[in-house]
């Protein structure tokens, strides 16, 4: 049987372009001469709509699309997912489904049966979980239709109690009892770079337990946080790769279920796999919000530097604009730094220093001020009043900020409300200062784009005279080690102690950690990277009293 796997890049809500893409790969399939052509998780409405479904006008444009694409399925047959109304008056509302779809209608639905409601996924508000399996015959081959997490039960999480299964159910063991023949799955995985290997490696293994060729079929492309790397498969019974679509970018390929090609993707290092997220995160950011120019500041750091090199890259240097806002505890080698990049990468820059102006604020705070010794309320003015002229630049241009702090001091919450972490997006927030130093490093692997002094000088605010980020936070070699431990691991102080960190820094860290979570709260949307972001994966309460 020929399939046809159509990875692609939908919008949210944008039924019109959706509905276009899906009946174009269609018409692109059946000349082909593919015999079916699959799409993934809720291609039709794009993952995941959130509350939008529960509004009844979504579900019927959404049902409307269905329509329209199974008018096209004649000659070839298609798998679409979308949502389905739930007939019972018991249940949710809805269920999150595959349509199969041949000769102009919808013969086959099949619900999703494992609903995550982990991390960022929250799927069993919206959605009934399915527990009815069946198989079908299509071109003298008994298919069975999974929707992302059916795949992944044999799964394993980790918590304070020890190893234990993620889900009970096993949507593949009850399918297997029905001896198809190929098991078709419809999936919605983003990107994570510390665990980019666990989908492939568990569906590996069930394609081998179980004895059944897997097709994987993943969605492409960034809606505002969540980043979708692509790399749809098709598995032969014994677990081995027979072809592998493109990461980071809509692709299209058409397979013989019969013949293998051992057709692969290139190895490629994590820290390139990032950067790739990082720039389809602000390309589709972008587009998908309609914006089409950004702004940042430019300090001659590594991290506003990092940003604007993605940010060229994402939108092209005609859309991007920086400022320059120097201060009198600016040194010359950092303003050289800045303005070597801005010339390394064509962009428009203005420089506008920023003293006059915190010299007007000091002085109208002086009579309130009174007595009293300089300390962060006024190292806090040098960044808010940077923050107030970015925001003119975006307001008077439509040139959208974009954010520079990077996931350690949003962590530890080095950073100024209204000021350095002002911005639209935050490109930086799930990416350790670590390895913001590797992803410079990779950037000029063979010319120096970044400075070599922005890469090499130690870490600074530059917000009072010789001021260094370890003069207020541990090196971050080890700061970075320890926050991986307690936000992705999910480890208590006790158990990152006993790992041989020093008790009073794992213990100051964790309190910077808890006590900045309402800065995280108003900071911008981040895009995720990891598998634990900041935002919608990790809901901490403002008013809680940590253990």
């Amino acid at each position: 049987m020929k399939i046809a796997i159509a990875q692609l890049n939908y919008h949210i809500g944008n039924f019109e372009l959706n509905t276009y893409k899906i009946i174009d790969c269609i018409s692109k399939s059946k000349a082909a001469g593919a015999d079916l052509v699959v799409f993934s998780e809720l291609s039709v409405t794009g993952y995941y709509p959130h509350d939008l479904l529960e509004r009844k006008e979504f579900v019927e444009q959404s049902y409307k699309a269905i329509g329209q694409i199974a008018d096209c399925c004649t000659g070839i047959a298609a798998i679409v997912g979308g949502p389905s109304i739930n007939p019972e008056p018991r249940g949710k509302k809805l269920f999150n489904s595959a349509f199969f779809m041949y000769d102009g209608k919808i013969q086959q639905t099949v619900n999703k049966s494992l609903l995550p409601t982990y991390d960022i996924f929250d799927e069993y508000r919206h959605f009934e979980p399915n527990k009815q399996f069946s198989v079908f015959d299509f071109c003298g081959k008994k298919l069975a239709i999974t929707i992302c997490e059916d795949l992944w039960d044999e799964q394993e999480t980790q918590n304070e109690f020890g190893r234990e299964k993620l889900y009970q159910l096993s949507p593949l063991k009850e399918l297997s009892v029905l001896n198809p023949e190929l098991v078709i799955n419809l999936s919605a995985s983003p990107f994570s770079y510390n665990q980019e290997n666990s989908r492939k490696n568990i569906l590996i293994k069930n394609a081998i337990k179980y004895q059944l060729p897997i097709l994987y079929v993943n969605q492409v492309g960034a809606q505002t946080e969540l980043v979708f790397d692509g790399g749809s498969f098709f598995l032969d019974k014994n677990g081995i790769i027979q072809e592998e679509l493109n990461y980071f970018e809509e692709d299209f390929r058409i397979i013989d279920t019969e013949i293998p090609s051992g057709n692969l993707q290139p190895k490629t290092e994590t820290i390139e796999k990032i950067h790739h997220a990082l720039v389809l995160g602000i390309r589709d950011y972008f587009t998908k919000m309609g914006f089409k120019k950004a702004t940042l500041g430019l300090s001659g750091g590594i991290d506003s530097a990092l940003v604007l090199v993605l940010a060229v890259e994402a939108l092209g240097k005609e859309n991007v604009r920086v400022l320059l806002m120097p201060s009198r505890f600016s040194s010359d080698h950092s303003v050289n730094d800045a303005l070597q990049l801005a010339e390394n990468l064509g962009i428009q820059y203005e420089t506008i220093p920023i003293q006059p102006m915190v010299d007007s604020f000091e002085q109208s705070l002086s009579e309130v001020f009174a007595g009293l010794s300089s300390d962060v309320a006024e190292e806090n003015i040098q960044a808010r009043t940077r923050g107030i002229l970015l925001m003119a630049i975006s307001n008077k241009f439509g040139n959208i900020l974009l954010n520079t702090t990077n996931k350690s001091e949003c962590a530890v919450g080095y950073g100024t409300l209204y000021g350095d972490m002002n911005g639209g997006l935050s490109v930086l927030g799930d990416v350790y200062k670590t390895d913001v130093f590797k992803m410079a490093r990779w950037i000029n692997r063979d010319q120096e784009i970044i400075p070599e002094n922005s890469i090499l000088k130690p870490p600074s605010a530059e917000l009072r005279p010789d001021q260094k980020d370890t003069d207020s936070l541990p090196d971050y070699d080890m700061l970075d080690q320890i926050l991986f431990d307690y936000i992705e691991l999910n480890l208590s102080p006790e158990e990152i102690i006993a790992r041989g960190f020093d008790e009073a820094t794992v213990l100051r860290t964790v309190r910077m950690v808890n006590n900045n979570e309402y800065k995280r709260f108003q900071a911008p949307p981040i895009i995720r990277v990891s598998s634990k972001a900041f935002g919608f994966g990790r809901r901490i309460p403002l008013v809680a009293i940590y253990s």
